[in-house]
């Protein structure tokens, strides 16, 4: 089996937005999806650590694109693992369009990072624990992802509290805490429809730090730090922070 994965998806039009391009969040889905697919495959994945206590937990995710694919449109996901440590695996995405014989038209780059959870404790474990260590065996160091990591979205203290939500049933994803695709939806509808008719995302990453349930009040705090370029900061009305975004428009 190659070390590789590519699956193939549709912009189906009910997952695009009123310019006819993919939503980012359901481009997000299609990239969670590709890693699941990737690696219950090659036998890490979460069918099978459910079964024993275990799940993957999406740490960190940036995505890169030049263009979103638009309604009707077949693409790809290519999808691979960068490196692993014990506690942390990184993966990386690719989103390519429909050859057709001629040059692969790429749409955009995914980098994101991993961690393993004991499903009871909720605390990290050894990702090596899992069939002696065969995640090593799928690991792919020279295949290019040539978008940057990212670090730490790093916020002041002028960051201006501009929405507060409540969450429900549908935020809540199988591992009983709010989804990670739902904070980058509700990151995104912070700003109107009127500033996307005149703004592209260029590039979206996201941290996550602390769980959030069904129940609990989101507030988002948004400072720009550049032109075009803001910061968000997520924080449960507990006041514990759940995770920081960082959005740049073109």
């Amino acid at each position: 089996m190659d070390k590789v994965g590519c699956y193939e998806f549709l912009a189906e039009p009910f997952h695009c937005d009123f310019s006819g391009h993919l939503f980012m969040g359901h481009l997000g889905n299609h990239l969670l999806n590709a890693a699941d697919f990737h690696s219950s495959a090659r036998g890490f994945g979460m069918k099978y650590l459910m079964g024993i206590n275990r799940s993957w937990v999406l740490s960190r995710l940036a995505i890169e694109m030049t263009e979103m694919p638009s309604q009707y449109t077949k693409f790809s996901v290519e999808t691979w693992v960068e490196s692993a440590m014990r506690y942390f695996t990184s993966r990386n995405f690719a989103v390519i369009g429909q050859t057709d014989g001629q040059q692969p038209k790429v749409y955009g780059y995914g980098r994101s990072i991993w961690a393993m959870i004991d499903t009871e404790t909720r605390q990290p474990t050894d990702i090596y624990d899992i069939d002696n260590g065969a995640i090593e065996h799928w690991i792919v160091k020279d295949k290019e992802c040539p978008i940057d990591k990212g670090g730490r979205v790093k916020m002041g203290s002028d960051a201006t509290l501009v929405r507060t939500i409540d969450t429900y049933y549908n935020d809540v994803d199988i591992n009983g805490h709010i989804n990670s695709v739902k904070y980058i939806e509700h990151v995104l509808d912070l700003w109107p429809l009127d500033w996307y008719c005149e703004h592209q995302i260029r590039r979206f990453e996201i941290a996550y730090v602390a769980e959030a349930h069904a129940g609990d009040s989101l507030l988002f705090y948004r400072e720009q730090v550049g032109d075009d370029e803001y910061c968000v900061r997520i924080v449960r009305s507990d006041g514990t922070e759940c995770c920081r975004s960082k959005v740049a428009f073109r």
